[in-house]
């Protein structure tokens, strides 16, 4: 007992550790994996290639996407759909993406009261930049 004593008397006049956390933002590390976005390439090009890698490594099966194609041959996704409900943030379908398309960035604030809006289109992912990796470029690699 007098060592609990003890222990809360120490204690008391420490700093309190605890964030108000929306008015006092906490620092994220630039690989935090938080949202998911799409990017596109320095031309304004959407970088995915619907190659499906991400929706087969996927272990929630939160990511669905058709496969298209422009005149010129090339590959992409009609429609690119991620259901937030089900993510786990898990980085896999970053790690899968030949194309750097996917990313995830440090923002977590997804919450909703309707499960419905957690369901994000491709409109609501694509960003206007590269992203994490401007200088990487697909085409130019393979």
């Amino acid at each position: 007992q007098i060592r609990s004593i003890w222990m809360i008397f120490r204690n008391i006049f420490s700093k309190s550790e605890t964030k108000m956390y929306p008015e006092e933002k906490l620092y994220l590390s630039p690989r935090y994996r938080g949202r998911v976005i799409l990017t596109r390439n320095t031309n304004g090009e959407e970088r995915c290639v619907a190659c499906n890698l991400c929706s087969a490594v996927c272990p929630v099966d939160c990511i669905a996407l058709q496969k298209s194609e422009t005149n010129s041959g090339r590959w992409y996704p009609k429609f690119f759909r991620i259901n937030f409900s089900r993510c786990i943030f898990c980085g896999l379908c970053e790690e899968a993406c030949p194309t750097a398309a996917i990313q995830l960035m440090p923002d977590f604030e997804l919450s909703d009261f309707k499960r419905q809006n957690l369901v994000y289109e491709k409109e609501d992912l694509l960003i206007s930049g590269p992203g994490k990796y401007p200088d990487y470029d697909f085409y130019s690699v393979s």
